[in-house]
Formats: structure tokens, C-alpha cells, sequence
């Protein structure tokens, strides 16, 4: 494709097979995702909606240059400390408050089942340390979204990308809760976290907790009982420890009983932030319909949030020169 379009333009994929998405350059957001003709995430009608100036919003986006929280908006790198924004109480969320998801990415491929998407974040980009090229590619094919994300860097810097996409089964034009969604996760660790949602050094077991979804449950089954947890951040919104990343079985899975719709999530990521829509309060959507609390669900898989300040192994958020960062999540859907 060679006209870089320089506003915000919607591009359509399909995997032939009743699997669509809409993509917008801006923010490489997913607009639409529709599963045998229903919608499934939540969002606005066309792409300029988007901007900053219309909707402060991270509805299908993918989130860079760190997503979710760095403590105290501080890292540090080769022995140098870069102070970030902090758009989140003392945190840093989502790589500031005009992170990835307010760029225009350019368009490397165009097909008509796959979209790939450009964007160069300079050194000193919200505070961030290092020039960073960043690709994602989404493909549909055989009911399934496949998302393959990759960064490089000329100095070294941290890194963590995902997609923030909301979720409801039912359909992106039924503003009900996803308490009857069913959830299962794989995972028996979990990252609780402080007053500012920050985790804490150790990860906690979920057996015995209202965090336990290795068994598939209602989203809503536990999500109001007298919890520490669950009051800091109005319901869930906490990193789940994965079991087995890689693509070979699902981290997730999260059925509609009512839609009948299933959504398989496969992922080489370490973590996966399972957040409840807390605080969507009523925005207005996608033919005008409000979004209240709690009517999506979204699964970002994810390095842990904090990586860079830590010292888990299996989660640093590092990115250094030579080292490409390559990570893939897949979506796959399956309707009764």
C-alpha cells in the first residue's frame, strides 16, 4: 500500500469465514470485531471518535510504550533514573497520558485478512529512554484473531505491549453486565497489589480466593464479596500469573451463556490482567448506546505490571538493543 493515509482511516479484514474486524491506524485499535454478524467489543462508531479531543479512551488499542503501571512513574535504566508521567494517582499507566493509543501508525500491509502497523516512538517519547520501532500485525483466519507484536530499540528501554480490547459475548449493543460471562483462567498465581494498584513483591495463591478461576465461573460470581482486592480497584483488576504461556493451550477461556459465543486466549505472555470494566460509567458508544459499569471484560496479556522495577525472571519488561521483542496473543472464537 503506498498512501500513508495521515488521519485517521478504518481498514477491514476478514477471515472469509464469519470472522471481521475493523482496525483503525490510530492507536492500531480494534474497532470491531464481529463473530458471525455480532459485534463482540466495545468502542465508538467511526475513527476519528478516537481522538483525543472526542473520547479520552483505551477501547481496542494497543498500549505502548509500557502497558499497565510503573511505580512512582519511575524506571530505571543502566544505572540512570527517568521520571514519567504520572497519569494514574503517583503511577504510570499505559505509557502516559498520550501513549500509543493516540499515535497514527503507518501501514506496512494490507490484505484482506491481514493488517500490519508501523510506529516509531522517539527517544524521550513520555519520558521513555531509547528510539523504539514497534510492528503489530493482525491476522484473521480460521476463527481465530492472531495479534504478533515485535519492538526494537537503539538503547536500551523497557517494553510491554497489549491490546486493550473490551469484551462482551452478547454483543457490543446490549449494555448488560458480563457477571453471567464464564471465565476460566490458568493460572494459580496471582499479583496482588497496594492502594494505588501496584503489586506486591509476592504473588499470592488464588486457591481459596474469589481470584480462583481455574475451574470456569460467572465473571460476577465473586466479584462483590468483602475482599481487600477487589475494593482496591472496584472489582477485578489484577495480573494473573500464567501457568503455560505459549500457544499450545488456552491461558483463557470466556463463554456467553447467552450468546453462546466462546473465546479461546492463547498467548506467549507471562501474565494476563483480567480488568472487569470498573469504571466505564456510562460513555456513550457505538449507535449512541451507554456503556455502564462492568458491561465488558478485558484480558491483556501482558509482561507483569511494574516488570522493570522487579526482579521476576520470567517478566522483566526490558528491551536492549539487538534483542527484538516478540510477543503473540491469539483469539479464538467458536460459536453454538
Amino acid at each position: 500500500m503506498n498512501h500513508q493515509p495521515n488521519m485517521p482511516t478504518a481498514f477491514r479484514i476478514s477471515d472469509g469465514n464469519g470472522l471481521q474486524a475493523e482496525v483503525t491506524n490510530l492507536g492500531a485499535r480494534i474497532m470491531r470485531l464481529e463473530v458471525d454478524g455480532i459485534d463482540v467489543v466495545l468502542g465508538f462508531d467511526q475513527p476519528e471518535d478516537y481522538l483525543p479531543e472526542n473520547h479520552l479512551s483505551d477501547f481496542g488499542a494497543l498500549i505502548g510504550r509500557y502497558a499497565n503501571r510503573l511505580a512512582g512513574g519511575r524506571i530505571e535504566v543502566d544505572g540512570r533514573t527517568y521520571q514519567l508521567p504520572q497519569n494514574n494517582g503517583p503511577n504510570c499507566l499505559h505509557g502516559g497520558p498520550r501513549g500509543w493509543q493516540y499515535s497514527l501508525f503507518k501501514v506496512a500491509e494490507d490484505s484482506s485478512n491481514s493488517l500490519t502497523l508501523m510506529l516509531v516512538s522517539p527517544d524521550g517519547d513520555n519520558g521513555f529512554p531509547g528510539t523504539v520501532n514497534a510492528q503489530v500485525t493482525y491476522t484473521l483466519a480460521d476463527g481465530a484473531l492472531r495479534i504478533d507484536y515485535r519492538a526494537e530499540t537503539d538503547r536500551p528501554t523497557v517494553i510491554n505491549l497489549t491490546n486493550h480490547s473490551y469484551f462482551n459475548l452478547d454483543g457490543c449493543n446490549k449494555p448488560n453486565t458480563v457477571h453471567s460471562h464464564l471465565l476460566r483462567i490458568d493460572a494459580y498465581l496471582y499479583t496482588p497489589t497496594d492502594s494505588t494498584a501496584i503489586p506486591l513483591e509476592s504473588h499470592e495463591p488464588v486457591d481459596g480466593s474469589p481470584f480462583d478461576f481455574r475451574t470456569a465461573k460467572p465473571i460476577g460470581r465473586d466479584i462483590a464479596v468483602d475482599h481487600p482486592q477487589l475494593k482496591i480497584g472496584r472489582g477485578y483488576d489484577h495480573n494473573f500469573v500464567l501457568n503455560h504461556p505459549g500457544l499450545e493451550q488456552p491461558a483463557a477461556v470466556l463463554e456467553s451463556p447467552m450468546s453462546g459465543i466462546r473465546m479461546e486466549v492463547f498467548t506467549t505472555a507471562p501474565g494476563l490482567q483480567l480488568y472487569t470494566g470498573n469504571f466505564l460509567d456510562g460513555i456513550r458508544g457505538k449507535g449512541g448506546v451507554a456503556y455502564p459499569v462492568r458491561s465488558a471484560v478485558c484480558l491483556e496479556t501482558q509482561q507483569y505490571p511494574d516488570s522493570p522495577n522487579r526482579h521476576w525472571p520470567e517478566s522483566t519488561g526490558r528491551l536492549l538493543p539487538g534483542q527484538p521483542f516478540n510477543s503473540t496473543t491469539i483469539f479464538k472464537f467458536s460459536h453454538k
